[in-house]
C-alpha cells in the first residue's frame, strides 16, 4: 500500500506547515515494558498494540511529529512490526507527521535495502521521515538521501548525541582540516539543504543535553531534532545553549514526561499540549 505519494511537498516543507499549524513539539512512542507496566499493560504483543494505538488516538490529532522507535516494535517480532505499520498509517490519517526512529546506516545494496523499506512509497512501513547513522560516512547514506528527495521524504542523521559515549567518535577530529565528525556531519547535511525551502529535508539529531559545544549550525537550513526534553531533564535554556541563533529550526523531542501520564488518552493529550505550549514560548526569540 502507498502511503505517500512521489508528488508530494518536500518533507522540509510540509514540516514548516506543521509546526506552524500544531507548534514544535515531536513526541516520541517507545513501548518500553516500564512504561506498559506503568500503564498497568503486559510487556506483551497485546500491551503493546494497546500502548501504541493509545499513544496514536491522544497525540496524532494534536502533535506535529509523532515519532515511533522502531525497536520496541521489533522485539516483538513480525506482528510487533504489524503494530507498527498501524502506528504509522493512523497517525499519518490524523495529520502528524511521522519520523520513524530506525537509525538505520550501511553501505551499498544493504543501504538501498533499507532505503526501500522506509521510505519507497510501495512499502506499508514507509514514514514521511527516518532517523540514519551516518559513522559509515555520510557518502554511505546516499541511497536513502536519493530516495527520500525523491519520494518527499525527510531523514535527520545523527551529528552529535547526548550519550557520553559519543564523544569518542561524533568528537574525533578529521586529519584532513581538524574539524570534528559532528561537525563534518552538520556541515554535509547542510551542502545536500543548500537552497531549499522554506526548509531543507535533510535533517540533524543533536541532544538537547550536550551543552555547549561551538558546532556551528547556521548553515544546515534544516530541521533539528533535539531528543532530552523532559524526563532527560533539558530546558528551554538548554536549547538556547546548544543551539544559539538557529532555535527557529529546533524540533524538540520527549517521550515519558508525555506518555507517563497514561493511559487515559486525555491526560495524554492535555500532557502533550502543556509541553507543546511551553515548548514554544521557550523557542521564541
Amino acid at each position: 500500500m502507498s502511503t505517500q505519494p512521489s508528488s508530494a511537498r518536500p518533507f522540509g516543507a510540509r514540516l514548516v506547515a506543521a509546526v506552524s499549524e500544531r507548534g514544535p513539539l515531536c513526541v516520541g512512542i517507545d513501548p518500553h515494558p516500564a512504561l506498559l507496566e506503568a500503564w498497568g499493560l503486559e510487556s506483551d504483543i497485546g500491551g503493546l498494540e494497546r500502548f501504541a494505538l493509545t499513544a496514536v488516538e491522544a497525540l496524532a490529532g494534536t502533535v506535529s511529529v509523532l515519532k515511533p522507535q522502531s525497536a520496541f516494535f521489533e522485539a516483538h517480532g513480525s506482528r510487533g512490526v504489524a503494530v507498527l505499520e498501524r502506528v504509522i498509517a493512523e497517525a499519518r490519517e490524523a495529520g502528524a507527521l511521522v519520523l520513524l526512529d530506525v537509525k538505520r546506516g550501511d553501505i551499498g545494496s544493504t543501504m538501498s535495502a533499507y532505503a526501500n523499506a522506509y521510505l519507497a512509497d510501495s512499502s506499508p512501513l514507509a514514514a514521511d521521515a527516518v532517523t540514519l547513522s551516518p559513522f559509515l560516512g555520510f557518502g554511505s547514506l546516499e541511497p536513502a538521501l536519493s530516495l527520500a528527495e525523491r519520494t518527499g521524504r525527510g531523514v535527520f542523521v545523527l551529528a552529535r548525541t547526548s550519550n557520553p559515549e559519543g564523544r569518542q567518535v561524533q568528537g574525533a577530529a578529521l586529519p584532513e582540516d581538524g574539524r570534528s565528525v559532528a561537525q563534518a556531519m552538520i556541515d554535509e547535511a547542510a551542502a545536500r539543504n543548500a537552497g531549499a525551502g522554506p526548509l531543507g529535508s535533510v535533517g540533524l539529531v543533536v541532544g538537547a543535553t550536550i551543552g555547549r559545544t561551538g558546532l556551528d549550525f547556521s548553515q544546515v537550513n534544516g530541521p533539528l531534532l533535539a531528543p532530552g526534553i523532559g524526563a532527560q531533564g533539558a530546558t528551554g535554556q538548554d536549547l538556547r545553549t546548544v543551539f544559539g541563533d538557529q532555535l527557529a529550526h529546533v524540533l524538540p523531542t520527549t517521550s515519558r514526561d508525555v506518555l507517563r501520564h497514561g493511559p487515559g488518552v486525555a491526560e495524554v493529550r492535555s500532557a502533550a499540549l502543556r509541553a507543546s505550549e511551553s515548548i514554544a514560548a521557550s523557542l521564541r526569540v
